[in-house]
């Protein structure tokens, strides 16, 4: 993916595009761009990222909600209690259910889309030596084994079965 902005950059470089030039070709790059990036960097990232995304809401919802007054003083609301304020939803639950519709969608799109490529394609090149990285693919598969689903593509079919797989997810105290 570095190697393909590289090389959007470096023609930018030699040819001297203007700004406006420069903007359009990095837009007409960016979906492929995006795709490979989530694919490749997201499941390594993963935990690091759901960890951080809790922390950031929990600190705008203290700053949303403020302090409260107890017994004249003022305290910081607790975890619990931002949960409570926000209706119990989990953000990395939602996220996750939101990864499994995403893939329901990719596996339903024509062939000919740049997403569905990309999902698709197999990779070229070899692998590091060392411990690979799990592409988001298989982190979502993973994510469906937990659930107990299998033969989703067969699934994927039906729009309501696949639906109600991503409210179990959204629901499901293990993932």
């Amino acid at each position: 993916m570095w190697a393909e902005i590289l090389q959007v950059i470096s023609a930018h470089n030699t040819l001297r595009f203007s700004q406006r030039e420069t903007e359009m070709i990095l837009s007409e790059h960016y979906d492929s761009l995006l795709v490979n990036f989530i694919q490749e960097w997201y499941p390594k990232l993963e935990k690091c990222l759901l960890q951080a995304l809790l922390i950031f809401k929990r600190k705008t919802f203290r700053r949303i909600y403020g302090p409260k007054y107890e017994n004249k003083e003022w305290k910081s609301r607790t975890n619990r209690e931002l949960e409570e304020m926000s209706k119990g939803e989990n953000t990395v639950k939602w996220i996750k259910g939101q990864r499994i519709s995403w893939l329901g969608h990719l596996e339903r799109m024509e062939e000919d889309r740049i997403h569905k490529k990309n999902f698709t394609q197999e990779r070229e090149g070899t692998r590091r030596r060392r411990r690979h990285r799990k592409r988001w693919k298989e982190g979502v598969e993973r994510d469906l084994q937990v659930l107990g689903v299998r033969r989703w593509r067969e699934l994927v079919a039906d729009r309501k079965k696949w639906k109600d797989i991503v409210r179990q997810a959204k629901a499901h105290s293990g993932l």
